[in-house]
């Protein structure tokens, strides 16, 4: 009976720890995030154009980019993270997309 208490509370301690790691680096990305778009926001009010609404990535998505005007960095993590990437279409419209990329899985780094 003690043993399955005692492997019953280490897995709780696991799955908190863990969901305190992920709370972690998603704090960190959506500060990027939310950087990103004031970056965004100012450029367009620079360039006289609207703001770009930010839309999920799908595979097969048809992309109609002109010009790359920011990509946000990955976050340091060994594994799947967030990123967006804002550009201009042919017709010099701003859109912004979210979609995954691998983390920066630096031993040396973090």
């Amino acid at each position: 009976m003690k043993l399955s208490q005692l492997i019953s509370l280490t897995a709780a301690l696991i799955v908190s720890t863990n969901a305190l790691a992920e709370s972690g680096g998603d704090r960190r990305f959506e500060t990027m995030m939310q950087n990103n778009q004031m970056a965004m926001q100012r450029y367009a009010a620079q360039q006289g154009k609207e703001q770009p609404i930010v839309k999920e990535y799908a595979y097969g998505m048809k992309l109609d980019v002109a010009k790359v005007v920011n990509v946000t960095p990955p976050i340091k993590s060994c594994g799947p993270v967030p990123a967006q990437m804002t550009y201009e279409d042919t017709r010099g419209q701003l859109n912004t997309l979210r979609y995954t990329i691998a983390g920066d899985c630096s031993r040396r780094g973090g």
